[in-house]
């Protein structure tokens, strides 16, 4: 793509209002009282136009701004934001926090991070790329996404529309025990979801590509073709009776089974004593050829960060280590509830890494030989506490390596501490289209039940 890319922009002079806004915030909370205060201000700015069957649907522009701020009197704390950054709601939203604290009960886990753990070096992660692009530019680039797919073979039949996103954000965060930050990030999408037909019936999907600079778009008419491609290979799809299976999770669909991982490790989960992966630290989850790894300065890295939302400094570290548990994902509060100490994941992870083995997709059919490759998963049948497994889900039934024909409307279920310890392989397929990073991830065997 040769659209204009620009770091010629008012962002530095943005920032220095937002500076000196926070700084007057934490004055004042501490005047009226407050022992510890946490402040943050944003502005984010963003263009979405949506073309659909060659005409324009829909143009959004947005400048949303906001203060969100946190205090604390002794161990009692109290919180309040506002999207208005005039004086009377910035007084009013320091006044509620204020009172709200007052009046609620003291929480010994309570308060900022610890300071020896906030971050004070920012390396520059180029991360700030904006995007110089006209409506007009970004309404050719979704009208020439959506031609494209709807060109690509005959039986696309209809078009949900092609849509290009532009989004730019500033913000600034700071606390009373010493911690200050100016932040300036980008990200930018182009999508496209379109429909096909035949003697079949009627299928339905989706492409898109998100990026941190509009320069590493791929051409935007590949993007159409990939939404087209993968709609017109749905068409036809069977059912399948229940059987016991080996099954590929593609690379979407493998990162919300790390997901489903980060959720049960996380620290909310673990002191409310919700999760199946208790006081699991140190033990085996995966095979041991499994490696996970958190590597939040990636430049450019669509989960990279210097610090948490708290302020605590991101470091490399593994998450996953031959295959055992080596910790957890804690923020402060979830932290001292354990009694240990915060790994700086308040707020998410950053850049989560999963090992692959070096096989691409076309290697680990082969080793499945047949089975069930998921592409799209529907329902929320998890359950972190017992680990239960049970979602919707539509693909390709896989026969002597090779993939025979498109499924749906079929279950797949399981419990996830046996899910992840039969994994077999991951493949070097990596969607870094996220901040959780994984290739395709095949699994031994599974119940699949039809409709």
């Amino acid at each position: 793509m040769n659209q204009a890319i620009t770091n010629h922009d008012d962002s530095i002079t943005e920032l220095d209002r937002l500076a000196t806004l926070t700084e007057d915030v934490l004055r004042r909370c501490r005047s009226k009282g407050a022992s510890e205060v946490d402040v943050g201000v944003g502005v984010d700015v963003g263009l979405e136009v949506s073309v659909r069957l060659g005409e324009v649907e829909a143009i959004e522009h947005t400048r949303d701004r906001g203060l969100s701020l946190t205090v604390y009197f002794g161990k009692r704390k109290g919180s309040a934001s506002t999207a208005d950054l005039n004086p009377d709601s910035i007084e009013k939203t320091i006044e509620h926090a204020c009172a709200i604290a007052r009046h609620t009960e003291e929480d010994p886990c309570n308060g900022l991070a610890d300071a020896d753990l906030l971050a004070h070096e920012f390396p520059d992660l180029d991360l700030w790329h904006p995007w110089d692009i006209t409506t007009e530019e970004a309404t050719e680039l979704a009208l020439r996404c959506e031609a494209a797919g709807r060109a690509f073979d005959p039986r696309i039949s209809n078009s949900e529309g092609a849509t290009v996103q532009v989004g730019s954000s500033l913000a600034v965060g700071a606390t009373s025990n010493g911690f200050f930050s100016r932040e300036r990030d980008t990200r930018h999408m182009i999508s496209a979801a379109l429909l096909a037909e035949d003697a079949s019936g009627m299928q339905r999907d989706y492409w898109y590509e998100s990026v941190r600079c509009a320069g590493d778009f791929p051409d935007v008419e590949s993007i159409g073709r990939k939404a087209a491609e993968r709609t017109v290979a749905r068409l036809g799809a069977r059912k399948l009776d229940t059987r016991q299976c080996p099954v590929l999770f593609t690379p979407p669909v493998a990162r919300s089974l790390i997901g489903n991982f980060l959720s049960a490790v996380s620290g909310g989960a673990l002191y409310r004593r919700a999760s199946f992966l208790v006081d699991h630290i140190g033990k085996p989850v995966f095979p041991e050829f499994m490696q996970i790894v958190e590597r939040p300065h990636i430049r450019r890295g669509p989960g990279s960060a210097a610090f948490d939302i708290e302020g605590v400094a991101t470091r490399d570290s593994d998450l996953v280590s031959d295959g055992r548990l080596a910790r957890y994902l804690l923020g402060s509060y979830s932290a001292r509830k354990l009694g240990m100490r915060s790994t700086g994941n308040a707020g998410g992870v950053h850049n989560i890494i999963v090992s692959n083995g070096g096989d691409d997709l076309a290697a680990l059919l082969r080793r499945m030989g047949s089975g069930l490759v998921v592409t799209e998963l529907m329902g929320q049948g998890v359950s972190l506490v017992t680990g239960d497994y049970s979602r919707g889900a539509s693909g390709f039934w896989v026969e002597n390596g090779e993939i025979a024909y498109p499924v749906e409307e079929i279950t797949i279920a399981s419990n996830l501490r046996e899910m992840f310890a039969n994994i077999v392989a991951v493949g070097s397929d990596v969607d870094r289209r996220s901040h959780v990073m994984t290739g395709s991830i095949l699994l031994d065997r599974l119940t699949v039940a039809g409709a």
